[in-house]
Parts: C-alpha cells; structure tokens; sequence
C-alpha cells in the first residue's frame, strides 16, 4: 500500500515537472533564437 502510494506521489512530481518543464524549456529556447537573430545583424 504504501509502494502504490509512494508511485502516485511520484508520477504526480513527474507530471508538474513536465507541466512546467516543458514549457520553460521551449521559452528559453524561443528566447535563444531571438538573440542569435538579433546578433546576426
């Protein structure tokens, strides 16, 4: 019982890192094209 409990705890931790993760990971990249384009000039 406490295995399965201790797995939900765990997927749940995984899950609202990706949530978060993901989205922040593709803004810094968004933001380090940005600035290469703006370099390029």
């Amino acid at each position: 019982m406490q295995s399965n409990q201790q797995g939900t705890t765990t997927l749940q931790l995984v899950l609202a890192w990706g949530f978060v993760g993901i989205p922040l990971v593709l803004g810094v990249v968004q933001t380090l094209i940005n600035a290469m384009k703006l370099f390029q000039h």
